[in-house]
């Protein structure tokens, strides 16, 4: 077990070094060599071991984002004979259309929210960003905002977020008007300093959290490399929520998802997003 939890700890590492957030991999390793706690976003969440369950009682849910701008993938990540959870992110050019579009396949649809990074560009954030320095009036203004511009939206996940998710003051917004709206929450764990699940948690917000990220790095081998992480995640918990980008990406992750679907069927079961819900309870 511990050497799993290492090898994804790694993996891991890549995964934040990248625009999701200011982590960098040396630290990282470092502090794995000084025989330091590993941080939560760096492994699996700690959940009951599966290795002795059927595989139609696991469950995985493959999370796209970054839709609503006429993305690379666009066509071919809709096009997967699996039920992938579409993150549309609002006030784009095709945001409405690739909601519409996901909805009318019967998929989840959920807010893909821009916030804050640590580093990162700004262009990478999108209209109306979700900004520490906004006043909480603003920062509601926008949540609301984004929930009316994404159509059939059941749920909200953070677009980059690395600075925003660690705020309390913010994420208690933005968290409390999900609560109000009757959605639920995935934290994208770009940073391991959020504080989504203790905000979630005294709020009573439904909240999901990311296990891995395919694409952080724009290549074949890496995808290839976090489809074999996924794997041994799937492998060994009862539920498992995966993460992966339409955009720069779009092209080799779709290929990749369609390559792997009959393995990963043999170990689970391919589910909506808000199928993992505590609520939805055990499926037939």
């Amino acid at each position: 077990m511990k050497t799993i939890r290492i090898a994804c700890f790694i993996k891991g590492a890549n995964c934040l070094t990248t625009r999701h957030t200011g982590i960098r991999r040396g630290a990282a390793i470092a502090a794995l060599l000084a025989g330091l706690a590993l941080p939560a976003v760096w492994t699996a969440a700690p959940r009951a071991a599966a290795e002795g369950q059927q595989p139609e009682a696991r469950r995985v849910a493959v999370v796209i984002d970054d839709f609503g701008n006429n993305m690379k993938g666009t066509e071919q990540m809709l096009k997967l004979p699996i039920p992938l959870t579409v993150a549309v992110m609002p006030f784009l050019p095709s945001t409405k259309a690739d909601a519409e579009a996901a909805h009318a396949q019967g998929r989840d649809v959920i807010v893909h929210l821009p916030m804050e990074p640590v580093r990162g560009k700004k262009s990478w954030l999108g209209p109306k960003a979700i900004l520490t320095g906004l006043s909480d009036e603003e920062i509601r203004t926008r949540v609301e905002a984004a929930i009316a511009d994404v159509p059939h939206a059941v749920g909200m996940n953070n677009h980059m977020g690395s600075k925003a998710t660690a705020d309390e003051r913010v994420m208690r917004i933005v968290l409390q008007v999900c609560r109000e709206r009757g959605l639920f929450f995935l934290d994208s764990r770009t940073s391991y300093k959020t504080v989504v699940p203790k905000v979630a948690k005294e709020l009573g917000v439904p909240l999901l959290q990311n296990d891995v990220f395919l694409d952080d790095v724009y290549t074949h081998q890496h995808v290839s490399r976090q489809i074999a992480v996924l794997k041994e995640i799937v492998g060994k918990h009862e539920k498992t929520v995966v993460i992966g980008h339409v955009g720069p990406p779009g092209l080799i992750t779709s290929s990749a998802l369609k390559a792997a679907a009959p393995s990963l069927q043999t170990q689970a079961r391919f589910v909506k997003l808000s199928e993992l819900l505590p609520s939805a309870g055990a499926l037939p």
